[in-house]
This record gives structure tokens, C-alpha cells and sequence, in this order.
């Protein structure tokens, strides 16, 4: 472990990094190119459709092995991420006060913070991935899939290069969320039948980190008067949107595989 001090105040880190997350930061060029995710999100998308015309006359591939090591390999960053972000959110918490991490940009310094914050927006790309392998497989590929994968990715370019403080829960929820839910996807790739309520959980998470997501943004557009509170209208706004519209969608998907099912088998059986 490294013993670096935070250099913006002086004070004891929120969490002592380790030497590979000293690596030199990004976020200028990051920053500077951020609108690379309009172009990338919309390549993603024809990708999908020609993916489609492709596969259409041909027989979907097994991939078993690619995607059990694909899957592994998001899930063991997930864990990682959520780990370590988790960690300084608790610490961030403890030290000052939920506002603070909502509301202030001081944390940004934090070497760790630097590290898994531009490894989760270069992740969103990799992520992308995903996609591939359900056209490849040709297996269902549903309106929320595509829509999450694309728009997440702008969403966290824009988090990002704005420093917006409300992001780094978007960030923690994700990187724990995910990290659930690419260890079912390794489970399922392998071919060892995880427990049937699973799915069930990884979708309610998805719901209730839109919901806390949203629960932020407010707090922080209410907390905006404070002096140093580094909220705008525009990212209120604009993060407010995604994490309706996601929550929506996750809802309506766990209606329609979970509930609906059940409420039609009911009916039958009356």
C-alpha cells in the first residue's frame, strides 16, 4: 500500500491506495474528449443492426467459453470496484455527512476516487461488449439492454468530466450492483444453475439504485444554496431523466418476467 496524504487538504486519506492506483491521471484527456461517447453510443447502435442483418441467416454461435471468462473477468472488476468505492464513500460518511457526498467535489482528489472513477467510465465501453455476445448467441436483445448500454455511457462521460459529486453514488451502486450481476452471468456461462431467485434480486437491485440514484440528485439540487455545493440545474436535469427513465424501464421489465407470469398462471388455475 502506498502512504500518500490527500494532497488537497493535508489530511489522512479516505482510504490508503495501493501502488497501481498511484497510476497517472487521465481526466484531462478524458475531460477534453468526453463527447467521444456521442459518436461511440451511436456506432453501438448501427453495430446492433448489422449485428442483426448478419446473424439472421445463420445459426447462433455457443461462445460458452469466451463468455464464462468475459463474464468473469467484469465480475472480479465489479467486486473490486465495489469494494474499494464503497470503502471511501463509508469512510466519506463518517468523516463529514451524506451531504457532503452529494454536494462537494473534495473527494475527487483522493487517488483512489481518481482511479476507479476513470476506469468506471472507460468500463461503460468495454461493457458494450455485452451486446455482442447476445447477437452472436442470438439470444432476445430487449429495448432496456441496448437504451441502458448506450445512454449509461454518455450519462458517465457527462458525470465526469462536470465532476459531479451526486455521480460518485451512481458510480458506487453500479460497480456493486454489477458486481451481483456478472457474477450470475459467470455462473449461468458456465452452466451451473445459480438459485432461481437471483435474477429476481439482480433486477430489484437495478430498481432500487435507480430509485436511491434519483433520492441523490434531489437532495443534492436541494442542498444546492450551500456555499461550495457544486450542483447545477442542467445536471439536476439531465440526472434526473436517465434515472427516471431507467427506473421505469427496470420496473417494467420485472412486472412483465416476474409478476406477470405468476398473475396469468393464477388466473389459469381459477
Amino acid at each position: 500500500m502506498g502512504t500518500v496524504m490527500n494532497a488537497s487538504d493535508g489530511k489522512e486519506p479516505l482510504l490508503q491506495p495501493y501502488n497501481f492506483e498511484l497510476l497517472e491521471d487521465p481526466r484531462p484527456f478524458l475531460e477534453e474528449y468526453w463527447t467521444a461517447s456521442f459518436p461511440i453510443a451511436l456506432i453501438y447502435l448501427l453495430l446492433i443492426f448489422v449485428g442483426h442483418n448478419y446473424m439472421k441467416a445463420r445459426k447462433g454461435f455457443n461462445l460458452q467459453v469466451p463468455l464464462t471468462l468475459w463474464s468473469f473477468c467484469l465480475a472480479v472488476f465489479s467486486i473490486l470496484g465495489a469494494v474499494r468505492t464503497w470503502g471511501i464513500m463509508g469512510n466519506l460518511i463518517h468523516r463529514h455527512s451524506l451531504k457532503h457526498t452529494v454536494c462537494f467535489t473534495t473527494s475527487l482528489d483522493e487517488s483512489v476516487v481518481k482511479f476507479w472513477s476513470w476506469l468506471f467510465v472507460l468500463s461503460k465501453i468495454i461493457e458494450l461488449g455485452d451486446t455482442a455476445f447476445i447477437i452472436l448467441r442470438k439470444r432476445p436483445l430487449i429495448f432496456v439492454h441496448w437504451y441502458h448500454h448506450s445512454t449509461v455511457l454518455v450519462f458517465t462521460s457527462f458525470g465526469y468530466k462536470n465532476k459531479v459529486p451526486a455521480g460518485g453514488w451512481f458510480m458506487t451502486m453500479n460497480y456493486g450492483v454489477h458486481a451481483i450481476m456478472y457474477t450470475y452471468y459467470t455462473l449461468r456461462a458456465a452452466q451451473v444453475k445459480p438459485p432461481r431467485w437471483f435474477p429476481r434480486l439482480i433486477t430489484s437491485l437495478q430498481i432500487l439504485q435507480m430509485f436511491m440514484g434519483a433520492t441523490v440528485v434531489i437532495l443534492a439540487y436541494t442542498w444546492r444554496q450551500e456555499q461550495g455545493c457544486h450542483t447545477t440545474t442542467e445536471q439536476f436535469f439531465w440526472s434526473l431523466m436517465v434515472y427516471i427513465t431507467y427506473f421505469i424501464l427496470f420496473a417494467n421489465f420485472f412486472y412483465k418476467t416476474y409478476v406477470m407470469p405468476k398473475v396469468k398462471d393464477k388466473t389459469k388455475s381459477e
